[in-house]
């Protein structure tokens, strides 16, 4: 049995092309640090990772039904300049293709004029039962 069933419903009110933009400014907690111990006075890949997902989730706030969810299938990140503490990062999502229950996105993050990251985000759309099943740790 597929995890990722094919029996879906989301609205399908976006197409190819659509964007959603967010914005974050980058606080001490988001810098690069492991066990408490800054390595870089710069945003993290994790606090960059979180703000690219949620930059593309936002389409499926809009998409999912009530007894839907979205949940994350991949993340790709390639860092292109540093984002410093106290700069405001714009982060956008750009719709590559909606497949069946599937979203890619398309994700650059920008500094002023300046390109910090791009990458690409999968999402897909599951009944909120699947997904309380699939996360359920075994017996």
């Amino acid at each position: 049995m597929p995890v990722f069933p094919e029996n879906y419903i989301m609205k399908k009110i976006f197409k190819t092309g659509d964007r959603k933009i967010s914005t974050f400014v980058v606080k001490n907690e988001d810098q690069a640090a492991f066990h408490g111990e800054v390595l870089h006075s710069v945003c993290s890949t994790f606090a960059l990772a979180r703000e690219m997902e949620w930059s593309s989730r936002l389409f499926f706030i809009e998409m999912r039904e009530e007894n839907e969810e979205g949940v994350g299938t991949m993340l790709t990140i390639d860092h292109k300049s540093p984002a410093f503490v106290g700069e405001t990062l714009t982060i956008t999502a750009t719709v590559e293709s909606i497949i069946k229950n599937e979203l890619i996105c398309n994700i650059t993050v920008m500094a002023d004029n300046r390109e910090v990251a791009s990458g690409r985000t999968g999402q897909k759309m599951l009944k909120k039962e699947k997904l309380n099943q699939i996360f359920t740790k075994p017996k």
